[in-house]
């Protein structure tokens, strides 16, 4: 493995979203960067999954099988009004915080395309020089995301080149593909983003097991979310309306290659867990087991990836 910067200095936000304003979304992320920036400087800033215009659970946009109530089409049309674009005006005042910040940043968002009317939840990693250095779109949303957010066509394992070495992206259920993961191990990733929306013991199992299995650190970043962060004048109000009044308990983390917390989880209630990283445990943890190295049986097992 290549030298290593020592530490990262890392800050994993677990940010209350007000779901469907992508405006006060955006603002509310330029505005912790900037005081994180001045009251703990870090290298890398992480935010949830779909943290642009937050993660609209509970909601069907009026699809049963077989038929589409005409209501929900006014209220998917009104969240993909609040997804954003890349190159967007949103993306562009996060870049430019991480450039004042001097730190790298991740941000999941609702993509949409420039060239078609298709959404996609994906993650984008900008650098301390403020320009987008990856997009990750989830490769396959689960369950009824299938009819908000399309399967990724491209961007599928990108990597950046970070001073702690390569940093890549599995959105949510994803990383229960174990060929999923294998692509981010195959490209050597000391820091594995885990942006979600799971809020159970069952999910904390999950990230220890991906640490032991890939020997990188795991930052899982979740959102906390109420009932009343939902706007009040949906077109099917009454699918909010039978929500818990906490809908999410975050749940935040980061894990080291060992299976040990390095800081949080974080529960009920938005806020900032910060941790430094020590990269040296990256390769020490690979002594006994490397899954793509001294413990794989490339001639017996191989995975072909496309990167169209």
């Amino acid at each position: 493995m290549r030298e290593l910067a020592d530490t990262c200095r890392i800050a994993v936000v677990q940010m209350q979203p007000t779901i469907f304003d992508r405006d006060t979304c955006a603002s509310r992320m330029v505005e912790t960067i900037d005081r994180v920036s001045r009251e703990r400087p870090s290298d890398l800033i992480v935010f949830p999954e779909l943290a642009i215009p937050g993660y609209p659970h509970g909601l069907t946009f009026g699809f049963v099988t077989g038929a589409r109530r005409p209501a929900g089409q006014l209220d998917w049309k009104r969240y993909y009004d609040g997804s954003v674009l890349v190159d967007g005006p949103e993306v562009g005042a996060i870049a430019e915080a991480a450039r004042r910040a001097s730190s790298w940043v991740s941000v999941g968002i609702s993509e949409r395309d420039a060239t078609s009317g298709t959404l996609y939840n994906s993650n984008v990693v900008i650098d301390p020089e403020g320009r987008v250095d990856a997009v990750h779109r989830k490769l396959k949303p689960t369950g009824l995301e299938r009819v908000v957010w399309g399967d990724a066509q491209d961007h599928y394992f990108p990597t950046s080149d970070t001073p702690w070495g390569p940093m890549g992206t599995l959105i949510c259920w994803v990383s229960y593909m174990p060929l999923a993961r294998v692509a981010l191990y195959q490209r050597g990733v000391t820091i594995y983003l885990a942006p979600n929306t799971n809020c159970n013991p069952e999910w904390q199992a999950t990230l220890r097991h991906i640490v032991l299995e890939g020997r990188c650190f795991v930052v899982n970043c979740a959102p906390y979310v109420e009932r009343a962060d939902y706007p009040a004048d949906l077109a099917e109000p009454e699918e909010v309306e039978a929500l818990d009044e906490v809908v999410y308990t975050g749940g935040s983390c980061v894990v080291d290659p060992y299976g040990h917390y390095a800081a949080g989880p974080l529960w009920d209630e938005p806020g900032v867990i910060y941790a430094e990283l020590d990269l040296q445990q990256v390769a020490a943890s690979k002594w006994e087991f490397d899954p793509v190295g001294h413990y794989a049986r490339p001639d017996v097992l191989e995975l072909r990836v496309s990167d169209r």
